[in-house]
């Protein structure tokens, strides 16, 4: 197995997970466990493909399912945040929604590919000196645009989180809502403008999927992606430098089997296919086995706020 070609594959096979990874960090930093983003991810997939099979615009086409995700998340908001409703729940809601929202809309568009000149809008560039370093240049800097721009959304969350004013409180408010409050921060405001950006980076994901890493479109494209993006946030420890690498490992499970058929060996391809979500489960198990304060949660997160109890 060309470990290169392996590697580069692994990059193009975690850029959905990192994209949604990001949104669901981004959500429960401002306090909220959003369970929806299998959903918000399908949700944006079906509306990514029908517009781009329908306009042949590739910039409509992401807008379209950046927009749709960012509108399930609103449900999602607007049912956490205004109405108090269990978070839990609601995110499971989502996700059941979600998959029939793609499974009604998508139905017709079983098996149709995506249109040419989106798909070569969409093809892989290679960036100038950066492609030409051996090894690491075909691996990181001869992809597609979407992956050029998760890389620019990481170092733009990180900086947010961690060297502005506006990150640090949205940090207090997921650690505790009540006392950012007291200090005049705008809970509410906070947790729906994250939980939205959060959304709408998860139908990028789903866009991903289908727009270029398939590109058609079909039944359950997501296929429980956006669980391994909701144990992906645990693993890197809310941190969205160490996404990149977590997304990229577990890609390079997504496609382990695949890459392992040619050589014939005797391990079934029902256990390979089976790596990425074993590891997702092992990974759970670890989190709440070790207690350390650094792989902790923001404090809030799941718990609903009410300002009258301050």
């Amino acid at each position: 197995m060309d470990l290169k070609l392996f590697l580069s594959a692994a990059v193009i096979a975690g850029t959905p997970l990192l994209l949604a990874t990001l949104g669901e960090i981004l959500t429960e930093k401002a306090g909220n466990l959003n369970l929806g983003i299998e959903g918000m991810m399908l949700m944006g997939a079906v509306m990514g493909f029908i517009t781009a099979y329908h306009t042949q615009s590739p910039f409509l086409a992401l807008a379209a399912a950046f927009l749709t995700g960012a509108l399930g998340s609103l449900i999602y908001a607007f049912l956490t945040v205004t109405l108090r409703v269990n978070q839990q729940v609601s995110g499971l809601a989502l996700t059941t929604f979600g998959t029939g929202f793609a499974g009604f809309l998508g139905q017709k568009y079983v098996g149709l590919l995506v249109p040419d000149n989106v798909k070569a809008a969409l093809a892989n560039v290679k960036i100038p000196l950066l492609g030409d370093i051996p090894f690491i240049g075909d691996i990181l800097f001869n992809k597609d645009p979407i992956v050029y721009i998760s890389y620019v959304i990481v170092i733009i969350i990180g900086i947010y989180l961690y060297k502005t004013r506006k990150g640090l409180n949205l940090i207090a408010v997921g650690e505790n809502p009540a006392a950012a409050d007291a200090a005049g921060i705008n809970v509410n405001l906070y947790k729906y403008v994250h939980i939205l950006i959060g959304g709408a980076l998860c139908g990028l994901a789903g866009a991903y999927l289908s727009l270029i890493y398939v590109p058609a479109w079909q039944d359950n494209i997501v296929a429980g992606r956006g669980w391994i993006a909701v144990a992906l946030v645990i693993f890197v420890t809310w941190n969205p430098y160490k996404a990149i690498a977590g997304s990229y490992l577990f890609g390079g499970l997504d496609i382990l089997g695949f890459r392992l058929q040619k050589f014939e060996l005797s391990i079934p391809q029902y256990f390979l296919d089976m790596l990425p979500y074993a590891a997702t489960i092992i990974i759970l198990i670890i989190a709440s086995v070790k207690k350390s304060k650094k792989n902790l949660p923001p404090t809030s997160m799941g718990l609903p706020y009410f300002r009258e109890n301050r």
